[in-house]
């Protein structure tokens, strides 16, 4: 499923009630509060799948991210949107529910978005959404504090913000 800039978002206020609707490209362009969720799978070796975003992305091509993560589309709730994206993008429909850990409030590093961070406990193997995703692969906590602390411009910005909290959670 290709991106689609004319999808419609919900647009909220600074206590994440909905105020009205606008396109992705809108939304985006005038840093307007929305509304989106990160998951982070993990298998039983600890291992935490993270995923190279698609360079047709319109906001950072190239970079690695959570598991999954996707805006909530006009209408949807978070628990929704959570068990969308997985199958979604990575194909992944675990046997418990995506379990909440926190929310973040909308802020620049979130690109103006309120976060639910969810964690899945699933082994794969997955089947990756190419409009969405490059690649994939497992890596441990140590590995991404590694990669966080030397090379941190490879990471989406909003992973960046929700590792340093999810890590000790998974």
């Amino acid at each position: 499923m290709a991106q689609n800039l004319d999808e419609l978002f919900d647009v909220v206020d600074e206590q994440d009630r909905v105020t009205g609707q606008l396109t992705r490209r809108e939304v985006h362009r005038r840093g307007l509060r929305h509304r989106a969720v990160h998951l982070l799978v993990v298998n039983q070796a600890g291992q935490v799948f993270l995923h190279q975003r698609s360079m047709q992305k319109d906001l950072f091509p190239g970079v690695w991210d959570s598991s999954a993560a996707g805006h909530v589309g006009a209408g949807e709730d978070y628990d929704g949107t959570a068990r969308r994206e997985l199958a979604e993008e990575i194909g992944c429909r675990p046997v418990k529910p995506p379990q909440r850990l926190f929310k973040i409030e909308a802020r620049e590093e979130t690109g103006q978005e309120f976060v639910w961070v969810y964690r899945v406990e699933a082994e794969g193997p997955f089947v990756l959404q190419p409009d969405e995703i490059e690649r994939g692969d497992w890596f441990t906590v140590a590995q991404i504090d590694r990669w966080l602390a030397e090379r941190p411009a490879e990471l989406a910005p909003a992973f960046l913000f929700i590792w340093p909290q999810a890590r000790g959670m998974l």
